[in-house]
């Protein structure tokens, strides 16, 4: 076990079960198996995955909104305008 830290989780029996029988039909412990499924969630939840074409997008509406400055009178814009973005 070289440089790897020890980590105490709680599962529900289910998971256990489903847990068990997954690790031994591939061979591997379950500890192994665990450490797989953080690598593959990790993979896809890391920024180079994310939109960021629709994160800029974004933001250039919200600049060229502030770029307007304060507007005179009422609002023109209702929350639900803001919605249908």
């Amino acid at each position: 076990m070289s440089n790897k830290v020890r980590k105490q989780i709680y599962i529900l029996p289910e998971q256990e079960k489903q847990l068990k029988r997954v690790s031994e039909s591939l061979g591997i412990s379950e500890a192994e198996y665990i450490r797989q499924a953080i690598d593959l969630q990790m993979r896809r939840n890391s920024p180079s995955r994310w939109n960021l074409s629709a994160w800029e997008e974004e933001r250039a509406y919200i600049e060229a909104l502030i770029a307007l400055g304060p507007v005179a009178g009422e609002r023109t814009w209702t929350r639900e305008n803001l919605y249908e973005r």
